[in-house]
């Protein structure tokens, strides 16, 4: 179709300085011929090309073109290009993304864009999560059975085999949703505590569901409301993590969150150290002092 012909033209003399004739004949698969009519059809349209002759020669477009005269308008192309900013922001994926993002900007003109800047990429460790992502997406394309060893909330290691469907981004953690063959089940996975990935050469054909997230608790994990009194010094971290907080007259804090349960749990209290108090419930406060109690008997 000679429209996607003269689109793809542009496009090549976008990327590049100047291209012969021959190249962008090889190129679409025409002949020269059709070129040539193809870059007079562009010139009367108003498209800004230009052909030189000698040695360096070739067709080329005028530097700094846009093509303003794309169907999209600029609402759609400002959501085209944040979008494809929104993939790299990920910062998990290769180099694709940001070359199409330059691309783009180029034929559709540069648009107010950088509003925004995001980083998913955890502080520790960050190499090996971005090898454990770009090998998931991988079998998850390919529809590639996978293997791994996997550590629970519960404090188990176990050899996992599992069809991956997506890779999905909630509460500050990465997850591999996918069929688990132990199992028999759908089950989440949580990317920092997959370890020895190897995507194997066995094929499956489940598709994954368009919406996995909808439900108010997708991990099925019991939760439990946590009341913590927080001494000020903590302030700047009650701020950054909490919602439902109240001030008190000394500067303390007295906080309600909802968390799952797990061990997880104690290291994040430990990590406000002597500046928290957990008030409820009562069977939390009781754990915690047991296992003070026994972290204490390392340094009698």
């Amino acid at each position: 179709m000679q429209v996607n012909r003269l689109f793809q033209i542009i496009y090549i003399l976008l990327e590049k300085n100047s291209v012969t004739a021959r190249e962008l004949a090889e190129k679409i698969e025409v002949s020269k011929r059709t070129i040539y009519r193809d870059i007079e059809t562009l010139s009367t349209a108003g498209i800004p090309v230009y052909m030189t002759k000698g040695k360096g020669g070739g067709i080329s477009i005028l530097p700094n073109f846009i093509l303003n005269k794309a169907i999209l308008t600029e609402e759609e192309k400002s959501e085209i290009i944040s979008s494809i900013r929104a993939v790299n922001a990920v910062n998990f994926s290769d180099s694709e993304a940001e070359k199409v993002l330059i691309k783009l900007n180029s034929i559709l003109g540069e648009n107010d864009t950088d509003w925004i800047e995001v980083d998913f990429s955890n502080w520790g460790n960050a190499e090996k999560e971005k090898e454990t992502f770009n090998n998931l997406k991988t079998a998850i394309l390919s529809k590639k059975v996978v293997k791994f060893d996997y550590s629970s909330a519960k404090g188990e290691n176990i050899s996992r085999k599992v069809c991956p469907l997506k890779l999905c981004f909630k509460g500050q953690s990465w997850y591999m949703y996918g069929y688990c063959g132990i199992r028999n089940d759908y089950r989440f996975f949580k990317l920092r505590r997959i370890k020895d990935l190897y995507v194997s050469e066995e094929s499956f054909n489940i598709k994954a569901p368009k919406k996995i997230m909808k439900e108010d608790n997708v991990f099925y994990d019991e939760f439990i409301t946590l009341k913590m009194k927080i001494s000020s010094k903590m302030a700047y971290r009650i701020y950054d993590e909490f919602e439902d907080f109240k001030k008190l007259d000394d500067g303390s804090f007295i906080v309600t969150a909802e968390y799952p349960k797990g061990e997880w749990l104690f290291s994040y209290i430990s990590s406000f150290g002597e500046e928290c108090e957990v008030l409820a419930p009562q069977e939390i406060r009781e754990e915690i002092k047991n296992k003070i109690e026994k972290m204490l008997l390392n340094y009698s």
